[in-house]
């Protein structure tokens, strides 16, 4: 007969633990439970297992899952898509700012693959279950705003001139940044991705091919 996985530790807060370090470590184990397992399927059991902790030591510091969902929301996107808008602000290019997002996310994705993988799926959850989705820690919404604003600046400057209209220009890195997403949350490792990284930055920067007529 299998005997079922459990936690190693006792119930409640792991006694040599500070209270921070033990919901990092949940979020942490909640994040991957939810990228593989969607928001329906994952159980605070599930993420318990995962976490080493007990079900009641997840219950002690968050009450539902919705309110455990929306920590890690907030944390992922502050780990990813926050930190790659504060880092492409730092640069004056179009191109340098974007080489600058997709560069910080590749570097969050180092520390904790799931990161990406989450994002991902949490677009998808979004459109299932649109309650679970707050303005302020929507990514989707929130890159969006930053590629629009990128874009819009490249042209005011005269760095960039184009016959498309801005939206459309918008929606298709948009596209092209969460198809990155995708890749290096559930197809890429770290290496490969940097090199795609690479290919990408000359790509956008018309060096990575030239079309015979």
């Amino acid at each position: 007969m299998t005997v079922p996985h459990t936690a190693t530790r006792g119930p409640g807060r792991p006694p040599a633990a500070k209270a921070a370090e033990t919901r990092e470590r949940i979020v942490r184990a909640a994040r991957e439970v939810f990228s593989e397992l969607g928001y329906d399927a994952a159980t605070f059991q599930a993420i318990a297992i995962r976490a080493d902790l007990t079900r009641p030591a997840i219950n002690h510091y968050f009450a539902s899952k919705r309110v455990l969902y929306s920590e890690v929301v907030e944390k992922t996107n502050e780990m990813v898509v926050a930190a790659g808008m504060a880092k492409a602000e730092e640069e004056t290019s179009l191109l340098k700012r974007l080489s600058a997002f997709f560069s910080a996310a590749m570097q969050a994705d180092t520390r904790d693959r799931s990161a990406a993988a989450f994002l991902v799926t949490s677009v998808l959850e979004s459109q299932r279950h649109p309650e679970l989705s707050r303005d302020e820690h929507n990514s989707l919404k929130t890159s969006r705003a930053f590629v629009s604003w990128a874009v819009t600046d490249a042209i005011e400057r005269g760095e960039l001139t184009t016959e498309t209209d801005v939206a459309t220009l918008v929606e298709l890195l948009v596209a092209v940044m969460w198809g990155m997403g995708f890749y290096a949350g559930y197809v890429g490792g770290h290496d490969e991705l940097g090199v795609i990284v690479e290919k990408l930055e000359l790509l956008l920067a018309n060096k990575l091919w030239t079309l015979s007529s």
